[in-house]
């Protein structure tokens, strides 16, 4: 997206006309939400060479608040990415689970080495 380090002067805003998606959402008003995305042509018309993309989308409640979830769910129907919807979030939220207990040996281990043992010299 942004290959200039995130300077204000330098950030790239052009539309690439060329991908193009129409978004749809649907909810069951409980946990899912699932994405669609309709490959478009630049007059709004569908195009219908490239495939159509369902993302996955939740939120897991925690005391920090909440964290949201999203994964491409494999599927060609709306149908399908119901049905591959519980399987992806349970491995996407496995993901970011792993990836708090690594942020959180990495703390423990930067805790650790600041400690000051009597009789040490640095």
């Amino acid at each position: 997206m942004n290959r200039t380090g995130g300077q204000p002067g330098s950030l790239d805003f052009t539309v690439d006309k060329s991908n193009l998606y129409r978004e749809e959402s649907v909810t069951d008003l409980k946990i899912a939400n699932i994405q669609r995305l309709v490959p478009v042509h630049l007059d709004g018309s569908e195009d219908s060479s490239r495939e159509t993309i369902f993302l996955g989308r939740t939120q897991l409640s925690t005391p920090q608040g909440p964290i949201p979830i999203q994964a491409k769910l494999a599927a060609k129907t709306l149908e399908e990415a119901m049905d591959t919807f519980p399987k992806a979030m349970e491995a996407e939220t496995q993901k970011v689970m792993e990836s708090f207990r690594q942020m959180q040996e990495q703390k423990k281990k930067a805790e650790e080495s600041r400690i000051i043992m009597p009789g040490m010299n640095n």
